[in-house]
């Protein structure tokens, strides 16, 4: 598998670990398979506090990535307070209801087309 990752990254493709913090996600695979994401997984962010242990949890996952030069994504970002919380600990990237809600394949190339179209 490590060797599947490497030649993907090499080909081109962007590599991510999804849900990090929860199941089988470890610090090991972050530098073995030279990971270019991290996503925190929404139960932390879904958490998030000021000076709780989640909020804790998240900027120490950031500052890690960051150092070791992975950028950070934050999953299931759905409130103003997450969003601005993550700001201030230095997040790259964030997803979910806030930014916007689900849809179909059918919308997707229909938003798209109309972004390069107008």
């Amino acid at each position: 598998m490590t060797q599947q990752l490497l030649d993907l990254r090499q080909s081109g493709f962007i590599i991510a670990i999804d849900d990090f913090g929860t199941g089988y996600s470890s610090l090991f695979y972050l530098k073995k398979f030279q990971m270019d994401f991290i996503k925190i997984d929404q139960s932390f962010v879904s958490q998030l506090a000021v000076d709780s242990n989640y909020l804790a949890l998240c900027e120490s996952i950031i500052v890690m990535a960051h150092k070791l030069g992975i950028k950070v994504i934050a999953e299931g970002v759905e409130t103003i307070e997450q969003r601005d919380l993550l700001i201030v600990a230095g997040y790259d990237y964030a997803q979910d209801y806030l930014f916007s809600k689900t849809f179909t394949a059918e919308k997707f190339e229909n938003l798209f087309s109309n972004l390069y179209n107008n």
